[in-house]
């Protein structure tokens, strides 16, 4: 890691603790058990890729999940065990973005949903907080809101020019080695976020 004046974090398993195991358990349990061939850390199908691109709505998605599982789950069901992957926040990894912010500019950039947006800001606000999540960050990215999605190279590049950040000198943080390889292909420096591993026990 050399020269970096910019990092760029990914969100669940990284800032907020997530299981994609308790999602793909709670749809077992309402009876869809090939979840994990739609849907996983490593790979999802059109619908779960246009769901985090922004391009289907919540309403829609709820009925074309039906439809391809060949049932009539409620939507409230569907939304449960879907919001089910989210845990808490890493307390101790948002203080460290406290501490760092004078020496870096911070980015956030999520692949994620307008369901999970509602969901984890919620969890968000169970603690007590003196400001809203976004400030922790000098700008944040999510991937519905973007029309785009990790790990495509037209994500990275946007970040990248919006900002007018350097690629060789910014650090892009992920727990999903597709997410860090894509991100290295298009020249930025990388950490792969292993299980286990936290943010402020990377010497940043």
């Amino acid at each position: 890691m050399k020269n970096v004046n910019a990092i760029i974090f990914d969100l669940g398993g990284v800032i907020l603790n997530i299981d994609y195991n308790l999602t793909r358990k709670a749809f077992e349990k309402s009876g869809v058990i090939d979840f994990h061939e739609m849907y996983s850390q490593a790979a999802a199908d059109d619908l779960f890729e246009n769901l985090e691109r922004g391009t289907v709505v919540e309403e829609d998605f709820y009925k074309e999940f039906n439809k391809r599982i060949q049932s009539a789950l409620d939507k409230n069901e569907i939304r449960s065990n879907w919001n089910a992957m989210l845990l808490t926040f890493r307390e101790k990894s948002l203080e460290f973005l406290d501490s760092i912010k004078s020496k870096y500019k911070l980015y956030l950039l999520s692949n994620t949903n307008h369901i999970h947006l509602n969901a984890f800001d919620k969890i968000y606000n169970v603690t007590p907080r003196n400001k809203p999540f976004e400030k922790f960050f000098d700008k944040v990215y999510y991937s519905c809101e973007m029309g785009l999605r990790k790990p495509n190279a037209d994500i990275y590049e946007f970040v990248l020019n919006e900002n007018k950040l350097e690629a060789g000198k910014t650090l892009f943080i992920d727990d999903s080695v597709q997410n860090t390889e894509a991100a290295q292909a298009v020249g930025l420096q990388t950490i792969l976020l292993k299980r286990g591993m936290y943010i402020e026990d990377l010497g940043l």
